[in-house]
């Protein structure tokens, strides 16, 4: 929902940071797999009850996901690349709730219910993503890509935000996993309309 809105902001310093690095020969893939794991370890961090060392990763895994996209489009998108960025952000994303209901057990119910969530999110957004492209469809709302992004009430910076508020308020882990499950299913009601209206010959 928010993410088109913040590109203005955050592409300036993000793509100076990229032009940088792409100048010393860091790789795109290298940074998307790096920052995956710093993820997967912020969610193992949470996992063995050490919640402020796994938001400082989450952050850090969010900030590579920024400067992947940056030297990307300092050295060009590739295909490849576009997929193994979304692969390694839903790799994070579900690793994160796993990880607090590994935590507690009586979050593991909530944790599981958002994780399955995300997977009917990601179905629609990849669904939507392929039939867009095999009718010649195509958007930069949410910057260039190797394929269309489409805006959802739930996208990355809610789900981020949504993290960040589990870290810091863990004995609400349940309600805060509810709620977003709950909204990830609008998006893809949502989604799902907008295919209706585009897709409809």
């Amino acid at each position: 929902m928010f993410d088109a809105k913040l590109r203005p902001l955050i592409d300036p310093p993000l793509n100076r940071a990229g032009a940088i690095l792409a100048g010393l020969g860091v790789t795109a893939n290298g940074l998307t797999f790096t920052g995956l794991a710093f993820g997967l370890t912020g969610a193992a961090t949470i996992a063995f009850g050490h919640i402020g060392w796994g938001l400082a990763l989450i952050i850090v895994n969010r900030l590579f996901d920024g400067l992947d996209g940056a030297v990307a489009r300092v050295r060009g998108p590739s295909d490849l690349g576009g997929y193994f960025d979304i692969v390694a952000d839903f790799a994070f994303y579900v690793s994160v709730p796993l990880g607090f209901g590994i935590l507690t057990p009586a979050d593991t119910l909530p944790a599981l219910v958002l994780v399955a969530s995300f997977v009917l999110t990601g179905v629609s957004f990849l669904a939507f993503a392929v039939i867009a492209a095999k009718r010649g469809t195509t958007s930069e709302a949410h910057g260039k890509k190797s394929f269309l992004y489409s805006t959802g009430l739930a996208e990355g910076a809610e789900t981020i935000a949504v993290f960040i508020a589990m870290c810091i308020f863990p004995a609400w882990f349940g309600p805060i996993a509810y709620a977003y499950a709950g909204l990830c299913a609008l998006t893809v009601v949502q989604r799902s309309a907008v295919a209706v209206s585009a897709f409809t010959d």
